[in-house]
Parts: C-alpha cells; sequence; structure tokens
C-alpha cells in the first residue's frame, strides 16, 4: 500500500532535479536544510502516514464525528494518528526555530504532508488548518497571543480553525453580520465579546486536542451601533474554546457551541460545524458573549485573513494533487492485476491479457498520471515559490519576482488541482469498472473526498473572478509577462530535442493564443466580457501552465537520463507528449467564446431557465 500514497522516485524527481530544493540552503533561513534531513524526513512521512493515517481510511469514512450534547467525537484512531502526527514534531516542521519549529521550507514541509492527504485527507485536514491558524498568529499576532495561542499549535497540543462563512452570507464575506464589541482588555490583548453564526468549520469541535483556537472574522460597529457595510469594517478575532492565561477569564468555557453537523459526501472524517458564538450557553466573566482578542488593527481583518487563506488555498490545491496521485497509482496496479479481454487478432484461447495492455486503458492512464502529477508539480512549483519570495527580509528583484508570480499561480494552483485531479478521481472508477463504483474498493472514496476540492477555499469561479480581476487587471500582465518569459525559455530547450521538438511546438501555439487574450483583457479591463469567461481563461492558462511544466519536466528527465530510472524518464516523456497533444488542443475551444459570445451571460435573463 506505500506505493499508493507518494513513489519516492517522483518525489525525489521533482523537488531534487527540477526545483533543486537543495539550493534553498543558499538562503541563511534553510542553511541548515541537507538531502539526509529531506530523506530523513520522507521516510519518516510515508511511514506515519502510512501507518497511522491509511489504517483507518475507511473506518474514518464510516464513523462520522457525532454531536454528544455540546461536544464533537471523532473516531478515536484520529486521535491516535494526530498524537503521532505532534509527537514527530510535524506540526512545527514549516515553523521558526524561534517558535519551536524545525525551520524547514514550505516546499520541503508540503511534499512531506503529501503522504498524509494522499493517506487519509480528512484526517490530514486537522493539522492543514491548525498549521495555517499559527502560522498566521506568528505573522500577525502580540507576542501574548503567539505565546498562549499559536505555540501550543505548532507543538499540536492545541488545533485551529478558520470561521469566515455565514448561513446568510457564505463565500460573500462583506455581508457576514458577527458582531464584536469591545470588552476592555486584559494580558492577552484587546478584548472583544464577538454574537453570530459561522458556517462550514472544518475542525469547528473535535475531542482529539486540549484546546482550539477559532480565528474569526466579525464586524466592529460603529459609533452608532450600526455595523459598516462591505469589507472594509472586517476585523479579525482569535477565539479560544476554553480560555487561556494571561486572560482575565482562564481555564473558563467560552461562549461557543456547537449548532449542529454537516453531513458530507466526503471528507467525513473532518468534523463540520455550524458554531454559535455569545448565544450566552456559556457566561465567562459571568456575561454573555464569546471572548476574542483582537488579531491586527481594527478593520484589517480580511487583508491579514487573506494570508491564511492564500496558504488554505495551496493546500487544498495540495490535497487535490495527492488524492489524484493515489488514485493513480491505485489504477496503476489494478490494470497491471486485472486480466481482460486479448490483444487484436489473437486466438479465441489465448490467455486474457492485463487491462493496462489495450490502448484505451492506456489512454485514460496517461491522462490520469498527466493530471495527477502536474498537479502535484504545480503546488509544489508554488510552494518553493513561496520559500523563495519570504526567505529574505531585504528582498532582491528575484524575490520580488517569485512573489508576483506565486500571486498570479495560487488561484490556478487551487482551481487546476481541484478541477483536474478530480477527474483523475474520475478516471480511477472508470479503470476499475463495476469495482470501483462499489464501497470495497477505496477509488469510490477517494472520488467523494476529491469533490470537495473545487468547492472549498473559494469556488472555481471565485478564483476565476480573483484571477482576472486581480491576478491580470489589477497587475496590468506584469507577472503574467515573467510567466511568459519562462514558458518561452522551456519552448526554446524543447526545440533542440528530436523527441519533443513538437511538443514544444504545441506549448508555443497555446501560448499565443492565451497570450493574446490576456493582452486584450488588460487593454480593456472594463469590458464585460473579461469577467462574463473569467473560468473559461482560468482553465486556458491553468492548462498553459501545466503543459509547459509537463514539458519542462521532461526536459529536465531527458538530459539527467544517466542519473534517473528509465521508466521515470520515459514517463515524463509519454506525459509531456500526452498533454501538449491532446490536452493543450483544448485551450481555443475555451478561448473561442470571448469573441464569439462574449457577454452571452451579461446578457442573459435569469428568468430563461
Amino acid at each position: 500500500m506505500t506505493d499508493a500514497l507518494i513513489r519516492r522516485s517522483d518525489l525525489d524527481f521533482l523537488l531534487l532535479d527540477w526545483l533543486g530544493v537543495e539550493r534553498l540552503a543558499e538562503l541563511p533561513a534553510f542553511a541548515e536544510l541537507n538531502r539526509e534531513t529531506l530523506t530523513a524526513l520522507l521516510d519518516l512521512s510515508d511511514s506515519l502516514a502510512t501507518r497511522h493515517f491509511l489504517s483507518h481510511y475507511k473506518a474514518g469514512d464510516q464513523s462520522e464525528p457525532r454531536l454528544d450534547g455540546e461536544s464533537v467525537r471523532i473516531l478515536p484512531a484520529i486521535h491516535t494518528a494526530l498524537k503521532a502526527y505532534a509527537e514527530a514534531g510535524l506540526f512545527g516542521q514549516s515553523f521558526a526555530t524561534e517558535h519551536g519549529g524545525l525551520q524547514l521550507p514550505l516546499t520541503v514541509a508540503a511534499a512531506s504532508f503529501a503522504h498524509f492527504l494522499s493517506a487519509n485527507i480528512a484526517t490530514a485536514a486537522y493539522p492543514m488548518l491548525t498549521v495555517a491558524n499559527a502560522r498566521l498568529l506568528t505573522r500577525f499576532g502580540s507576542p501574548e497571543l503567539i505565546a498562549a495561542l499559536a505555540l501550543p499549535q505548532i507543538e499540536g497540543r492545541f488545533f485551529g480553525t478558520m470561521c469566515l462563512s455565514e448561513p446568510q452570507a457564505g463565500s460573500s464575506l462583506a455581508d457576514i453580520t458577527t458582531r464584536a464589541v469591545a470588552d476592555g482588555a486584559d494580558g492577552l490583548g484587546a478584548r472583544y465579546r464577538l454574537s453570530g453564526n459561522k458556517m462550514w468549520i472544518s475542525g469547528g469541535d473535535q475531542d482529539a486536542s486540549e484546546n482550539i483556537c477559532h480565528l474569526v472574522l466579525a464586524k466592529i460597529p460603529g459609533p452608532d451601533g450600526k455595523l459598516v457595510p462591505g469589507t472594509a469594517g472586517i476585523s479579525l478575532f482569535a477565539v479560544p474554546k476554553v480560555l487561556v492565561a494571561p486572560g482575565d477569564f482562564a481555564g473558563s468555557r467560552n461562549d461557543v457551541t456547537v449548532a449542529g453537523l454537516n453531513h458530507k459526501m466526503g471528507y467525513r472524517g473532518t468534523a463540520n460545524c455550524l458554531l454559535n458564538f455569545g448565544e450566552g450557553r456559556h457566561r465567562p466573566g459571568d456575561a454573555a458573549g464569546a471572548v476574542g482578542y483582537l488579531v491586527g488593527a481594527p478593520g484589517q481583518g480580511l487583508a491579514i485573513m487573506f494570508m491564511m487563506m492564500n496558504e488554505a488555498r495551496l493546500q487544498v490545491g495540495l490535497g487535490a494533487a495527492a488524492l489524484a496521485y493515489r488514485s493513480h497509482r491505485l489504477s496503476v496496479t489494478y490494470a497491471m492485476e486485472r486480466a481482460q479481454g486479448r490483444p487484436r487478432g489473437a486466438a479465441a484461447d489465448t490467455r486474457p491479457v492485463p487491462i493496462a495492455r489495450h490502448a484505451d486503458v492506456k489512454r485514460l492512464l496517461l491522462a490520469q498520471k498527466s493530471y495527477a502529477e502536474g498537479a502535484l508539480a504545480l503546488v509544489l512549483f508554488c510552494f518553493h515559490l513561496a520559500d523563495r519570495a519570504e526567505a529574505r527580509e531585504d528582498k532582491t528583484e528575484e524575490d520580488k519576482t517569485a512573489q508576483a508570480l506565486l500571486d498570479l499561480l495560487t488561484p490556478i494552483a487551487k482551481t487546476w488541482s481541484s478541477e483536474w485531479g478530480l477527474v483523475a478521481s474520475d478516471i480511477a472508477i472508470q479503470i476499475h469498472g463495476g469495482y470501483g463504483y462499489t464501497r470495497d474498493f477505496d477509488v469510490e472514496q477517494l472520488y467523494r473526498d476529491n469533490r470537495l476540492n473545487p468547492i472549498h477555499e473559494g469556488t472555481t469561479g471565485i478564483q476565476a473572478r480573483d484571477f482576472v480581476g486581480r491576478k491580470l487587471v489589477r497587475d496590468k500582465g506584469i507577472a503574467f509577462a515573467a510567466l511568459l518569459q519562462q514558458i518561452d525559455a522551456t519552448q526554446a530547450r524543447a526545440a533542440a530535442s528530436p523527441t519533443l521538438a513538437e511538443a514544444g511546438r504545441m506549448l508555443g501555439m497555446a501560448r499565443a493564443a492565451v497570450a493574446e487574450l490576456v493582452e486584450s483583457v488588460v487593454a480593456d479591463p472594463a469590458a464585460t466580457a473579461a469577467l462574463d469567461n473569467a473560468t473559461a481563461l482560468l482553465s486556458a492558462c491553468g492548462h498553459l501552465v501545466v503543459g509547459w511544466m509537463t514539458l519542462d519536466q521532461a526536459l529536465t528527465a531527458q538530459q539527467r537520463a544517466d542519473q534517473l530510472p528509465a521508466e521515470l524518464v520515459a514517463g515524463k516523456v509519454a506525459a509531456a507528449r500526452y498533454f501538449t497533444a491532446h490536452e493543450l488542443p483544448k485551450i481555443p475551444g475555451w478561448l473561442a467564446p470571448s469573441r464569439s459570445a462574449p457577454q452571452l451571460f451579461s446578457e442573459l435573463s435569469a428568468e430563461v431557465f
């Protein structure tokens, strides 16, 4: 089963040969990084993920969290898994040593975490949110809040959540109505009393950690007692489930209650809650209202929370890639073992051959391989950009370019990985045939788990509006131009390769088509057509980026063929030839409506439905 998680040869290629993560040791922040550390971490990750996460994958799906009075109970095996994860120090692997972390690059931490996401994404959701919560606090919290709430999360004793959505607002955060009223100050800083409801809170309650730190978006009323419309009045608060020292009400149960659990299609091991803040069931300090501590300045909540949201978007992409990857490895194993049918022209008494020898199954496996490995490469590339952008306090031009590329690629990484990773999981069911549609094989659950990823942390449509409206138009296409330079460099390398020159030509055609439309969008940002067709443009850009990365990997593999397994090199070349020949031609179809029916959706009346 270990081979069904993440093959070491694939990870080593991405990290060492393609990304060159060892060169990050040249930066002072990562001076201790070396190949021995990386190898030991990945060995540990594979072992722990297999032993403690994969072992209850189906049990976590069958035994969902349950609300027992005021508390949520989760499967005991999840407790055991998260305790093992904490004891290994993995909550803190990407944090600075001053905060008790291992100070490893985000790229390395992501490669480690991919094993756990692949093994059991529902259980892995708890550390994913906790790490992002703690990182935000270490960046924006006061020393008191860091000590009281971030450090216990880095140790894995407290878990964390992000509380954004509300039942009536959904993803429209401008419409949230959770209210935060000033309540003095104590040893943890400016104190507020919060009241309101938050929906879709993953890890909103559970019985596996000592405490839970909720990061909650709420609005501070104006002088007239009314909430400020829009996003300008949103602030951010750290709200512990149990209040902690040196606050005035340490040890008291905070006024946060679970109003109900959401019963999900997949991801069932993650408790997903509707939380009520300030309903008065608990009264710390003998007063109603959930006690929360201001993080940052009033009105800066959404800007600060974007740090956690962006990390979560990349982690969603990583989760989708990990599920796609496991779906692919299970499909390969099944297709190699399942004997059915005979080669064309074979005698009737010829023994059936493995289905992996049939052309159409090869087509499915190669498509699946390109989606799974493409998604994993895309997300690791983004984490590598984050390492390069953030490692130095005095930013160089190279650091600034890395940050601009990261900003541009984040919605692509989240969306492309979640959309096409889901297709890889869907293909796994097809390859398994009727068996894949049963609960006896993991691929059915992998599909259900992966179906959430195009939705949470911003739906595909929301990512598309962000990509077009902010990442292209507001940036005036500067980051996109930097991306094109890298694509052009890869195309030039491909021209010298006898086996990949045609792939390079196809990449060039896709690049020209996308660049032409992006140029027109940037030149006329007020055009309704840009947002009408934002999702199609995001899809086209995602395919262009993954096509470029797939070809770039194939060229790197060819250059290092004498140092790499022959089947890895052949697989990278096959994936590049497949993607450029079968996937990149989809791009003109996505772009065509921007010219033939540019404002169809804006002009359409809702009554036609």
